[in-house]
């Protein structure tokens, strides 16, 4: 027998604190809830289940990624609506100013109407916004970049890409001059007549100066939608007038008329065919398919007045006005190359995934009375109203297909917000069969644990007494 080292007691001693490490770390899940508290019970469980509790996270903020996006989108589309309304009451405005039961002071008012609309519209542009963001002013659409063009509108089908459109001549206006005739007296009893520009009449009377002549032919040309520039230095001498129309395209017409012969030689309107002269525009004239311009062989141009716009098949559309600069560079050279720069910066981006690059782009266009080409309209001159009209209905479906482009990704945006929930449920799912500690399981290996903890603990007390029985020999 040996006393000096007690192997029992020692081997015991050893299994106890095996027993009690096993039992600690029982405790430890049992009060955490977790299978994995520390790298070493799990080392691959552990890297797994810290990257799915970051999907998790990313998957609940991009939710809520979605759902701030449903609300922005929300914002625009309500003043989008008010923008709706506003346009359907100018239209309804400009109804009533092409009918001639309405006067020119009933026409008057209601373009003071308008004018204040027109603002509205602008306002509403300029000061929606959410989180400080404005929303209808166009810094949430693609940037195109231009030396030559303005008002410029891409459609979705659209690619990045540099497109380039050979302007080989401008659209002009209807115009008319007189020869530089001088008159600076008055009119006399042979001299009166009226002068009709587009269908509105100027009565010249005895006794006018050469100021009013050019006055009431200057309000006449601006009811009729002809500016007129005098030759002269100021409006008290008539040196012969420049007309042309606001307008510009082979369909406008300058139609002139004058019912005094003495009158319209005084005034320098030569070559008048019994009293009337009628002068027509012309319609610019585009390129598109030239090397280089990055259009397809299907797309196709069409130019309005100042404005071009070019089509293709799968909603490809781009379109923008020339802008003074080009049509300078036109008159100084016959022809401009218009290069339109369209990026895929701008749009306004959500991150509704996880990860990198998980996200959708959201395009609002601008929607100004510039940009819906309604900035001009004036129902008080001739034709105005019916102009307006027009003018209006093609703005009413721009704002329309806006907001149906809107309503769109708001869909989207719902069920992306459900589908990320999902997800973000199964994921969670995922997360607890690999770090959640099964309580039952676990219950039973404390018992156990706790059973071989008091078993050694009484084992190791009887190991200790054994060197006693020493003692008997030595009596």
């Amino acid at each position: 027998m040996k006393i000096n080292h007690n192997m029992s007691a020692t081997i015991t001693n050893a299994q106890l604190l095996r027993t009690e490490n096993n039992l600690s770390d029982s405790m430890e899940r049992l009060s955490s809830g977790l299978k994995i508290n520390h790298a070493k019970d799990d080392p691959s469980g552990m890297a797994i289940s810290n990257k799915i509790s970051a999907q998790i996270d990313g998957l609940d903020m991009a939710s809520q990624n979605a759902q701030n996006g449903q609300s922005l989108l929300e914002i625009a589309d309500g003043a989008l609506g008010e923008t709706t309304s506003i346009i359907q009451r100018m239209r309804e405005l400009a109804v009533q100013a092409a009918s001639d039961t309405s006067t020119p002071s009933d026409k008057k008012a209601i373009q003071a109407e308008i004018d204040q609309l027109l603002e509205e519209v602008n306002r509403i542009s300029r000061d929606t916004e959410y989180n400080t963001k404005t929303l209808l002013d166009g810094t949430s659409d693609v940037r195109v970049y231009s030396e030559y063009a303005e008002r410029i509108y891409t459609s979705d089908a659209v690619e990045p890409a540099t497109y380039t459109i050979t302007v080989n001549s401008a659209s002009e206006p209807a115009t008319y001059s007189t020869s530089a005739t001088t008159f600076s007296g008055t009119i006399d009893s042979t001299q009166t007549g009226t002068i009709s520009i587009n269908g509105v009449e100027a009565s010249i009377e005895e006794g006018d100066t050469a100021e009013e002549v050019f006055e009431k032919i200057r309000e006449a040309a601006e009811l009729a939608g002809v500016e007129v520039t005098n030759y002269g230095t100021d409006t008290t001498t008539y040196n012969g007038l420049e007309l042309a129309t606001e307008d510009a395209g082979a369909d406008v017409g300058l139609t002139i008329a004058i019912d005094n012969d003495t009158l319209a030689t005084l005034l320098g309107f030569d070559g008048l065919t019994d009293g009337t002269v009628t002068n027509y525009g012309s319609t610019g004239e585009v390129s598109i398919h030239d090397t280089g311009s990055n259009f397809s062989s299907t797309a196709t141009a069409n130019v309005d007045g100042y404005k071009v716009t070019v089509t293709d098949s799968k909603g490809f559309e781009l379109s923008f006005k020339l802008s003074d600069e080009c049509l300078e560079e036109i008159t100084n050279n016959g022809s401009a190359e218009v290069t339109l720069d369209v990026t895929d910066i701008g749009t306004m981006t959500l991150q509704i995934g996880a990860n990198e690059h998980q996200t959708i782009d959201v395009r609002i266009p601008e929607v100004t009375t510039t940009s819906l080409y309604i900035d001009d309209i004036n129902v008080v001159k001739l034709e105005g109203g019916g102009e307006a009209i027009s003018k209006l209905d093609d703005a009413l479906a721009r704002v329309n297909s806006i907001r149906s482009k809107i309503g769109a990704y708001e869909n989207r945006l719902d069920y992306a917000s459900e589908s990320l929930s999902q997800t973000s449920e199964d994921m969670t799912a995922a997360l607890s069969r690999i770090a959640d500690v099964d309580m039952a399981k676990e219950m039973t290996e404390y018992t156990k644990y706790t059973v071989l903890d008091q078993s050694a603990i009484s084992v190791l007390t009887q190991a200790n007494e054994l060197p006693q029985t020493v003692l008997s020999l030595l009596q």
